[in-house]
C-alpha cells in the first residue's frame, strides 16, 4: 500500500460502468478505493476491492459498515425511483457519520431551459423523466450540510472506450444512420478529464455544485461528425438528423462560480485531440 494516502477510504457506486470503472482506475492508486459491481465478471470477483451489489435489492448498509468510507461517488444507473430510495438511505448516512458524498448529477437538470446555457447556480427545470429524477436527488442532498456534499452536473462524456463512441462505431459497422440533432448546442467532456477533476476535489476537499464540462459550445450534429472524421474511419456513415424544436436550444453546464484550475478545464478540440491518439 505503500505510496496509497489513508486519509481517505472511497467507495465508488457503480464501478462496473464506464464512468465509475474510470473514476476507480484514477483514485486506486492513490486513495484506499473500493467499488460496487452488479454484472457477472471475474474480474471484479477476483478484486477484492469490489463488492457485488444491486441497488434495487441488496441493502447498501452492508458495504458501507464492511468498507466505513469517508468518501461515497454515486455514479449508479438504473431504475429511478429505486436510486432515489438508495440515496434517502446515503443521505441518512453522511449526516450520521459525518462522511462526503459525490454526486454524478447531468446537464438534463435543466432540460426545459432550452434558450440558454445553465450556470451553477441557476434554477433546475426538466421536461424529462431523466432531469426530474437528478432534480430530486440534486434537492434531496442540497439539505444536508453544504460542505459534505458535491453535485457534479456533467454533459455528453466522450471517450476512447465510451459507450456514444461505441454506438457510433457500431452504427457505422452496420451501415445504420447516426442520430444527430442539428439544433441542439451542447457542451461536452471526456472520462479521462472528469475523473481528474473528481480527483481533484476529492484533494482540495471541494464542495458544492459543480458544471464539468467543456469552456466552448458545440452544435450536435457538427461535433459528432468532427469525431467520426477525426475516428478515421473508412466507410461511409449515414446520418438521421432530428429535430425537437424549430430553434436553436441549448444543453450545456458552464462553470462559472466553481471554476476548476486551468490545466483542469478543456475545450472540445481537446476531446477531438484525445480521439485521434
Amino acid at each position: 500500500m505503500k505510496g496509497i494516502s489513508e486519509k481517505h477510504k472511497i467507495l465508488v457506486l457503480g464501478g462496473s460502468g464506464f464512468l465509475g470503472g474510470a473514476i476507480y482506475k484514477e483514485l486506486c492508486s492513490y486513495f484506499r478505493t473500493f467499488a460496487t459491481y452488479n454484472t457477472n465478471n471475474s474480474q471484479f470477483e477476483k478484486n477484492h476491492h469490489f463488492f457485488q451489489y444491486n441497488f434495487e435489492e441488496d441493502d447498501i448498509f452492508e458495504i458501507l459498515d464492511i468498507v466505513k468510507p469517508t468518501i461515497i461517488i454515486s455514479a449508479l444507473r438504473g431504475d429511478f425511483s429505486k436510486q432515489v430510495l438508495l440515496h434517502q438511505h446515503l443521505a441518512e448516512y453522511v449526516v450520521s457519520q459525518n462522511v462526503k458524498l459525490l454526486f454524478l448529477s447531468s446537464a438534463n437538470v435543466f432540460d426545459a431551459y432550452s434558450k440558454y446555457p445553465s450556470y451553477e447556480e441557476d434554477k433546475t427545470l426538466s421536461n424529462s423523466i431523466y432531469g426530474h429524477f437528478k432534480i430530486k436527488i440534486e434537492n434531496m442532498l442540497l439539505r444536508l450540510p453544504k460542505r459534505q456534499i458535491a453535485i457534479l452536473r456533467l454533459p455528453m462524456v466522450f471517450g476512447n472506450q465510451s459507450p456514444r463512441i461505441n454506438e457510433i462505431l457500431q452504427h457505422i459497422k452496420d451501415e445504420t444512420p447516426i442520430e444527430i440533432f442539428p439544433n441542439l448546442i451542447m457542451n461536452v467532456t471526456t472520462d479521462s478529464k472528469l475523473t481528474q477533476q473528481i480527483h481533484y476535489i476529492i484533494n482540495r476537499n471541494k464542495y458544492g455544485v459543480f458544471h464539468l464540462g467543456s469552456n466552448d459550445l458545440v452544435h450536435h450534429d457538427d461535433f459528432i461528425k468532427e469525431i467520426i472524421s477525426t475516428l478515421n474511419i473508412n466507410k461511409k456513415e449515414h446520418y438521421k438528423r432530428v429535430y425537437t424544436t424549430n430553434d436553436d436550444r441549448y444543453l450545456a453546464v458552464l462553470p462559472k462560480v466553481n471554476k476548476l484550475p486551468k490545466h483542469l478545464q478543456l475545450y472540445s478540440q481537446n476531446i477531438l485531440e484525445e480521439l485521434s491518439l
